[in-house]
């Protein structure tokens, strides 16, 4: 027997549409096969698959019944006994044979959309879809998360969170973001802090819980000095991240800030929350209440409600956990450290500080400038090291230009003195935003710079002249380098020399 459909379906919309339909269905199925069996394709192959495929095969189904609408309007005015609206006649063979099309290919498409849009969430919540899909925009984020200690957290497991509602904000956001991107509208670099962030307490809380406290812990940091044998200079820091004894839970260190019992709220009256000249603490069990204000830069009463007012939670300090770039300084440190960067080249630390932190068009300009500029200082003034050790510079020129590739991204004009940083207080403010001695309250009471609240100093000094102390005392602090005295920095702020490509 012949198969034959109803006259409504022969047109050439409907036939246009099956068409696009199939041949889409076709692709999917092949291109899905291509990426599961196979593991071949990469990001782009996901958006095509569960994105772009979808929305022709969409719109290939919607064109078969406006085809067919169109085709019965035209048969219902040629011919008056044409019955005007759609009916299903089962004992028609043409019928029959629609029915059947539709009843099987509805349950196909039903499954498919089934699979397709849980195959599109957990594709849209990838890693891979968030750092790759957008490619230059996204290339900073992406290497420093891949260096972080977060590199193992997806990335929608802290940008999104739990929950439908958040999930939503974020492709409605996410649409927004790739409008901007096709029309080339994108900040360089991309302005933080982002300011419709989910709360930081319901995301690092999932997995850093408060219940869990932690007493201090002991932090060895290796630098080495700017001078001709690029000298070693070590300091072991005590950090109270929390109490003394961790059953004393947050009652002091540095952790105390999100203490239940205590908040402590904020104004900043600049985009980057670095500026705060107001300050509030609030006990709540008692109700107590001190307000610190800078006191060169006061703010009137009257101009308070016109300005954020912030609860401090992790992301006020904790503000770079995942996309961290580091300043020359300290990823060269740590390339000497780990024995990529030879420590016997002369004046390496300060030749490669000085290349580095310089500003550059492209990736590609400064991986050959550096190459080029390291290799003519040591033609210029080591020629020695030219003839006997070419093998370790061209070595530790590598290592300075994957370092380089790893935290300063020209094409978006990203560097570490776009973002500061706020654990700490070398290359930006940080913890003296409050913490600078200069926020007092109406009582007398100081916000200290006591750099001891934070931390102690258990050694010091070069290996060979190592000063040391026990746990739990603290030493005062020696900077390293004959040509700094103790005047020219205690009453200074570390950020104000450190600042770019300071010592």
């Amino acid at each position: 027997m012949r198969f034959s459909l109803p006259d409504s379906t022969k047109n050439w919309t409907s036939i246009i549409g099956a068409t696009i339909a199939i041949i889409t269905l076709f692709m999917m199925v092949f291109l899905f096969a291509l990426s599961t069996i196979f593991n071949q394709g990469g990001s782009y192959l996901g958006l095509i698959i569960y994105i772009i495929l979808p929305g022709f095969l969409i719109s290939g189904l919607i064109l078969i019944p406006i085809g067919m609408w169109r085709k019965r309007k035209k048969l219902g005015s040629e011919n008056s006994k044409e019955k005007p609206l759609p009916f299903i006649d089962l004992n028609n063979a043409k019928h029959r044979n629609a029915a059947f099309i539709f009843v099987v290919g509805t349950v196909l498409f039903l499954f498919l959309s089934a699979l397709g849009s849980y195959q599109a969430f957990h594709y849209s919540e990838s890693v891979e879809f968030c750092g790759t899909t957008c490619h230059n925009i996204m290339i900073p984020e992406y290497t420093a998360y891949q260096n972080s200690p977060h590199a193992r957290v997806k990335c929608a497991e802290c940008h999104v969170g739990e929950g439908a509602d958040w999930y939503m904000r974020s492709k409605l956001s996410g649409l927004r973001q790739v409008y901007k991107t096709i029309i080339d509208d994108v900040p360089k670099p991309i302005s933080t802090p982002i300011h419709n962030l989910r709360p930081a307490r319901d995301i690092c809380e999932k997995c850093h819980w408060p219940e869990k406290f932690y007493s201090r812990s002991i932090r060895m940091e290796r630098h080495y000095l700017r001078d001709e044998e690029n000298s070693e200079w070590d300091i072991n820091l005590e950090m109270k991240v929390g109490a003394k004894f961790s059953a004393l839970g947050l009652e002091e260190g540095i952790h105390w800030h999100i203490n239940p019992n205590v908040s402590i709220e904020y104004i900043s009256t600049d985009d980057k929350r670095q500026d705060i000249p107001w300050v509030k603490y609030i006990n709540k069990a008692s109700g107590k209440e001190i307000i610190f204000e800078l006191q060169e830069n006061k703010i009137e009463a009257s101009d308070l409600n016109n300005f954020e007012l912030r609860e401090v939670d992790c992301i006020d300090c904790h503000n770079r956990p995942s996309h961290n770039y580091r300043a020359p300084e300290f990823f060269i440190n740590n390339a000497i450290t780990a024995g990529l960067v030879s420590k016997d080249l002369p004046n390496i630390k300060s030749v490669a500080i000085e290349i580095c932190a310089a500003e550059y068009d492209s990736t590609s300009i400064a991986m050959r400038e550096i190459k080029q500029k390291i290799t003519e200082y040591y033609e210029e003034n080591y020629p020695e090291i030219i003839e006997q050790k070419a093998t370790i510079l061209e070595s530790s020129i590598t290592a300075l230009q994957k370092a380089f590739s790893q935290n300063i991204f020209p094409e978006m004009q990203v560097r570490w003195d776009k973002y500061p940083i706020n654990i700490g207080h070398i290359k930006s403010n940080g913890c003296f935003r409050c913490h600078d001695g200069n926020h007092v309250a109406e009582t007398g009471e100081i916000i200290s710079k006591d750099c001891n609240l934070c931390h102690l100093i258990n050694a010091q000094g070069s290996p060979e002249n190592m000063v040391k102390t026990s746990i739990g005392d603290g030493l005062e602090f020696i900077h390293p380098g004959n040509d700094v005295t103790k005047e020219d920095w205690e009453d200074a702020l570390c950020a104000d020399c450190h600042e770019g490509n300071g010592p």
